[in-house]
């Protein structure tokens, strides 16, 4: 364990599902050492594709945001291209790891209790609905910014392809062939199991991939890339958002315009959803700092 300031610690966590120790980072509730028997409330935090457990807290202000909610938050590490899923080659067992062990270790080294929501961003935010659906009953709410929520989209297709060709990852290692292993890619689907979410708060959020203010100044092959990455989003998450309502689910949106692939507006989104997440988890709705972006 690394302590990195008087809220922060990095741990590295021994995982028996992944074969090897994966990084965490961790922040602390404020009263956590004055009060040690206390439980508390869970946040997790699943940061997108090409990162790592870091991201939240270097490009955002959650450190600041959380400090009046009396909540533990948990930032895991999965990997720039682990797709949050134990893999159909069986070489990485990301949702195990996240899921059962380390739910497991937080419950019984940092007394977090059975309360939990989960938030995430682009491959984190597709990581966060499919661990709610697989696990009904683990998390009150999920909120997904910018994440693709149908494997079936073609240019979900071609983004993954894309992207996991960049991180030299063989998409087929995750989930197998896409028409041979039809059904292990609908057991990932989000779009493809609407009723598995009933009694989970599902948030989705995603912009309309225009630039706007909060791009200027950004190089412009970043720009365009984040222009691309957000514009396959919105059509399938107003579907998405549609079958999850005729399934019973409740569930909250957020279209906004403009809004790319981008940290800006993620941050902003966090600060935008924070006192709802505080409320699910039986906290009070404030913030411990003025509203991002």
């Amino acid at each position: 364990m690394k302590k990195i300031d008087d809220r922060v610690r990095d741990l590295t966590v021994s995982s028996p599902a992944m074969g090897r120790s994966i990084p965490v980072r961790v922040i602390l509730p404020e009263s956590w050492r004055r009060e040690p028997h206390a439980t508390y409330p869970v946040l997790y935090m699943l940061h997108g594709g090409d990162d790592d457990y870091t991201s939240w807290t270097r490009e955002t202000d959650v450190e600041k945001l959380s400090q009046n909610s009396d909540v533990l938050i948990v930032m895991p590490d999965a990997g720039k291209a682990g797709y949050y899923s134990d893999w159909f080659d069986g070489t990485h067992r990301w949702e195990t790891f996240h899921t059962s062990e380390l739910v497991r270790l937080m419950e019984k080294k940092y007394r977090a209790g059975s309360s939990r929501a989960v938030v995430g961003l682009s491959m984190g935010g597709f990581g966060a609905l499919n661990y709610s659906a697989h696990h009904r009953g683990l998390f009150r709410y999920a909120a997904a910014m910018s994440s693709y929520v149908d494997l079936n989209d073609p240019g979900v297709r071609l983004a993954i392809g894309l992207g996991s060709g960049r991180d030299g990852v063989d998409v087929k290692k995750v989930w197998g062939d896409p028409v041979r292993n039809f059904r292990v890619w609908q057991a990932h689907n989000p779009a493809a199991m609407p009723g598995a979410f009933r009694g989970t708060h599902v948030h989705l959020s995603v912009g309309n991939s225009v630039p706007g203010p909060l791009d200027r100044g950004r190089p412009m092959d970043v720009l365009l890339a984040s222009v691309l990455g957000e514009a396959a989003l919105p059509k399938q998450t107003v579907r998405f958002a549609s079958s999850l309502r005729a399934a019973g689910v409740d569930v909250s949106t957020h279209l906004y315009a403009p809004g790319t692939h981008s940290w800006p507006y993620w941050q902003k989104e966090l600060h935008r959803i924070w006192p709802v997440v505080m409320t699910s988890l039986g906290q009070r709705a404030h913030t411990g700092a003025g509203h991002g972006g």
